[in-house]
């Protein structure tokens, strides 16, 4: 790898990780890095594969697509590719390279050369198949920095100016393994995470809770897990932030319905919730794609650095295709230098 000098602007770098080079993540960050709604401030430093880079960049030219930087006037780190990729095909190879550009750019992160990091989507059955057994790149980072993380998505309305944030109090474990991890502890601190990202945009947020079966349980008939660890978690979590309103467990089929109705009209985001605790993975993600999929990002709480991510996937199907939407890249890139700041 190359050598990175650290240099006076780095507080406004931003590295990003190139993702799987079988999908769009190379296509949606040149897109997102020519685009007139980036931040101007953002100096990126894209970590990969500069042929890689070279080519994507040739290829979308010839389909028209002019408004993209020249990768000559980019800085990149380059760690070359093994091998040619078949877009939309990955493999060993194609797992190896991308766990290879999120090592070396969190090092860099981890050295001080920047203060945030991108990621764009890898594919985990690439990375299992290269013998790199994490469920994502959260679980990924948390173990290089040794730092207990948090996966919270968020997303600024076009609308409306409002914030939506979701919080998810568990991640990538099978459904069966909910119950087991819905700890006392783990609650209590996934609330106090969401609450401290909160404010940062607002003092005093209003959160809400999921619960965790349907009708939130209907007091005990349908499940008992509101009522004998949620309720009383809030309870004791309300006596210790007394100056936060917190709504909940709500029933998940109408937990996120406030916040569609925010996203869409000023005269409901006053009502609705700044931050929401999905209890797993699904619950969450399901109404945060529904009601902003090209807007929102992912970002892991709890790293020495910030971090966010599109909040797709590598899109194997249109790989190579050029009509990747770089949408929740640029928000991905400009969360990223607003809450480095």
């Amino acid at each position: 790898m190359q050598e990175f000098k650290t240099s006076k602007d780095d507080k406004n770098k931003l590295i990003i990780a190139l993702g799987d080079p079988a999908g769009i993540g190379t296509e949606i960050t040149l897109k997102a890095l020519g685009s007139k709604y980036l931040n101007k401030n953002i100096k990126p430093l894209l970590v990969g594969c500069k042929n890689n880079i070279y080519s994507t960049y040739s290829k979308l030219i010839k389909h028209g697509i002019n408004n993209i930087p020249n990768p000559n006037k980019l800085d990149i780190i380059d760690i070359p590719l093994d091998k040619k990729v078949i877009p939309g095909v990955v493999d060993e190879s194609t797992g190896s390279a991308s766990y290879k550009w999120l090592l070396n750019s969190t090092n860099l992160l981890l050295e001080g050369k920047a203060n945030a990091l991108v990621t764009a989507p890898i594919s985990k059955i690439a990375w299992y198949k290269a013998g790199y057994k994490f469920a994502g790149q959260t679980e990924f980072l948390g173990k290089l920095t040794n730092r207990r993380t948090s996966m919270l998505f968020t997303a600024t309305s076009p609308n409306t100016g409002w914030r939506f944030n979701t919080l998810l109090a568990t991640t990538h474990i099978p459904i069966k393994k909910i119950n087991n991890t819905l700890t006392k502890e783990l609650i209590r601190y996934k609330l106090d995470t969401l609450l401290n990202f909160c404010r940062k945009f607002k003092e005093k947020p209003l959160l809400q809770i999921a619960g965790l079966n349907p009708h939130a349980g209907e007091e005990g008939k349908i499940g008992i897990e509101e009522q004998n660890l949620i309720i009383p978690i809030l309870n004791e979590w309300k006596l210790d932030n007394p100056t936060i309103k917190i709504n909940g467990p709500i029933p998940p089929d109408t937990c996120w319905i406030t916040s569609l109705h925010a996203w869409n009209s000023n005269l409901s985001k006053h009502n609705a919730p700044d931050g929401i605790l999905a209890l797993y993975h699904d619950q969450g993600l399901i109404p945060i794609k529904l009601i902003a999929f090209d807007d929102a990002i992912n970002t892991t709480l709890g790293l020495p650095f910030v971090r966010t991510s599109p909040d797709h996937g590598t899109a194997l199907d249109i790989a190579g295709k050029f009509k990747a939407r770089e949408k929740s890249m640029i928000s991905a890139l400009n969360n990223a230098w607003i809450l480095s700041q």
